[in-house]
């Protein structure tokens, strides 16, 4: 069978629970993350939760048939999507994740860390590319096409709610991922560090 995108199902607790794993298995570089971290939520929690919570109309899976293989979670409007998260998913958070829950200098640390001070973002090209998205995709779900169908799909929507345009921040070690988004017609964006890209629905 022929995978389909489809939107997710954010209020399926079974689902939630495949994406967060996929958010985990994809989360070194799209490599697998698990042996990385002491807590398999934690990376979901910061990077994938707030997005299916607040804003399920942009969340879209890659299914197979036998469930998710993929997903991509985006948001309209980056400046207040932050400003939300700091009212309704952070708290939560900051309760259940104490200061010192793990040690110093861990991987899952560095997380608790971006929990409690989460960076706001902040350049001279928000207005022009205002949303923003997290795209990750399992080996099996990989090739033929399905990662651009997944952010045609996204972007579809996007153009759908009269957005400009949509940033995207890379891992400058990514290069893989660079040279795919590069392909798709996304172009890098100015910033003093890491590597931002971005594309126009204008």
């Amino acid at each position: 069978m022929t995978a389909q995108v489809r939107r997710a199902r954010t209020d399926d607790p079974a689902e939630v629970a495949r994406l967060y794993e996929i958010c985990l298995r994809t989360g070194a570089d799209g490599e697998d993350a698990t042996d990385r971290y002491a807590d398999p939520r934690l990376l979901g929690e910061v990077y994938l939760g707030a997005y299916l919570a607040l804003e399920p109309d942009l969340a879209f899976v890659l299914d197979d048939g036998a469930g998710p293989l993929g997903y991509v979670v985006g948001t309209r409007d980056t400046v207040a999507f932050e400003s939300r998260c700091e009212r309704e998913w952070w708290p939560g958070l900051r309760e259940r994740y104490a200061d010192h829950a793990f040690p110093a200098g861990s991987p899952d640390s560095a997380l608790v860390e971006m929990i409690r001070t989460p960076g706001r973002t902040d350049a001279p090209w928000l207005d022009d590319f205002p949303a923003h998205l997290h795209v990750d995709l399992l080996p099996d779900g990989q090739g033929g096409g399905n990662g651009r169908r997944l952010l045609e799909t996204l972007f579809e929507a996007l153009r759908g709610h009269g957005v400009r345009g949509l940033h995207l921040g890379v891992s400058d070690t990514n290069t893989r991922a660079i040279g795919f988004y590069e392909h798709i017609g996304l172009r890098r964006l100015p910033t003093p560090d890491g590597t931002v890209l971005g594309i126009s629905f204008a």
